[in-house]
């Protein structure tokens, strides 16, 4: 390897040096030409060698030969063995400089092979004409390595690491890291490779991107340039490593609830749920609501619809809102549960709605009632009750006046069915039906305002005795 030289030509010139003062027994030495060149390389990380050089040889004498590599200064900075060899040698790793190849043709007494200098070199030697090869000190933005790098587009952060830069021959004034589209678009100019690796491609959208380095002057526009083929000046771009983002199905993100509701015959309905879809792709939609093993109830096709579900109707139980995105290959408008949900989708996080049973009495119907208190018996017939969302341990009738006072509590419908309403006289009184725990006082108590513990009552049908 070269050490760095000094850039300039210095004229140098050599003749052959006797060791002795009688010249009848001096050996003749003559090193010849050598023809080729001159050469110019740039120093930017590309190996260059020297090709076509040849020797005329027709008038070399002496007894050893060598090639000879100076710099611009006559420091001896190589020796190689055969122009093979001198061709051979990667003149871009010297640096920036100029250095000189010469042949050479000596004798045993001279220290060429060792001297450090031409200047020092004693003895009996000669050296041919030389050629120059002048190693131009470019821009260089050296290499990077690292990556390729492929993401998916889906609303997850991603970050590019384990770039590493070769700078080893690198040169400019100044640096910065470039990241371009495939179009040669500048999309960002990140000073560090720290600002780098905290670049989330992700927001980036689907894609391919590169990532390269570079050195500039001061003449350079490569920091205000919107395309690479824009940039003018000095500068130079690495190598680059490709980012690729894949656009994949992404339902985004919902948010609201979660939901808590009382199955007790009232009509509940979710609100408030808001959808966030900047990332959200896919080209078709939907609103999915599973229980809580994954199967699916529904596919309401909007956030209105899913708005519009009455969750008392579904009974006791967790389920689960989705927002789905999906391509045309799926199964998602006709699989039964999520597990069976085939091709290409994705679900949003869930909203949880629970549906608690609580005592709930349901709805009677029938009547109203009306009948004269005339020593004849008066009974109620034709009272249903729809028990679909009936819940409770215990259940009974109950009649009251209409001062909320228990007149009484029959056990079944055919009980109440066979109360005699002639019998209680003028007045008006209500049939109810009822469901309660085991901590309710409804069988001993005298009005409705006194029952405690858990229990509910139906609506009432009126009874009116004239």
């Amino acid at each position: 390897m070269f050490k760095k030289l000094i850039i300039g030509v210095l004229a140098i010139g050599f003749i052959a040096v006797s060791c002795s003062d009688d010249d009848d027994n001096t050996p003749v030495v003559n090193a010849g030409t050598i023809a080729g060149g001159p050469f110019e390389f740039d120093v930017d990380g590309e190996p260059d060698f020297v090709t076509g050089i040849t020797l005329d040889s027709s008038t070399s004498v002496g007894t050893n030969r060598t090639w000879v590599i100076t710099d611009d200064a006559g420091s001896i900075l190589g020796r190689p063995g055969t122009l093979e060899m001198v061709e051979g040698v990667n003149f871009d790793e010297a640096g920036a400089g100029t250095c000189f190849i010469w042949y050479a043709r000596f004798e045993d007494d001279s220290n060429i092979t060792t001297a450090a200098t031409v200047a020092e070199i004693t003895g009996t030697f000669d050296l041919s004409n030389s050629i120059e090869v002048i190693r131009n000190q470019v821009t260089n933005a050296g290499s990077i390595s690292g990556g390729p790098f492929e993401f998916d587009v889906d609303g997850e952060p991603d970050f590019v690491s384990g770039i590493t830069l070769d700078n080893a021959n690198a040169f400019g004034t100044n640096s910065t890291w470039v990241i371009t589209d495939d179009a040669g678009n500048i999309l960002g100019r990140p000073g560090t490779l720290e600002m780098v690796e905290g670049v989330n491609f992700d927001e980036a959208g689907a894609g391919t991107c590169f990532i390269w380095y570079a050195r500039f002057e001061d003449d350079s526009n490569i920091t205000t340039a919107a395309t690479v083929a824009e940039i003018t000046g000095m500068f130079d771009l690495s190598n680059s490593i490709e980012v690729v983002r894949n656009q994949v199905t992404n339902a985004g993100t919902i948010s609201g609830g979660p939901f808590e509701f009382d199955v007790d015959g009232e009509a509940d309905f979710v609100s408030g749920i808001t959808l966030d879809n900047a990332n959200a792709f896919g080209a078709n939609s939907t609103w999915v609501i599973t229980d809580d093993m994954g199967n699916i109830l529904g596919r309401p096709g909007t956030l209105e619809m899913v708005e519009g579900v009455n969750f008392d109707d579904a009974g006791v139980g967790t389920c689960f809102i989705w927002y789905a995105r999906y391509e045309d290959d799926s199964t998602i408008t006709t699989a039964a549960t999520v597990p069976e949900i085939t091709g290409t989708f994705d679900l949003s996080n869930s909203i949880e709605v629970t549906r608690n049973q609580v005592t709930n009495a349901g709805k009677i119907s029938g009547g109203p009632f009306t009948f004269t208190v005339d020593m004849t018996s008066d009974f109620v017939s034709g009272i249903t009750l729809d028990s679909t969302n009936v819940f409770g341990t215990n259940s009974t009738w109950v009649i009251t006046d209409d001062m909320g006072n228990i007149l009484g509590a029959p056990d079944t419908l055919a009980d109440v069915e066979g109360v005699d309403f002639n019998a209680a006289g003028a007045g008006v009184c209500f049939i109810w039906y009822a469901r309660y725990e085991n901590d309710s006082n409804l069988k001993m108590a005298t009005t409705v305002s006194g029952i405690t513990g858990t229990f509910d009552l139906s609506n009432s049908i009126q009874v009116t005795r004239n």
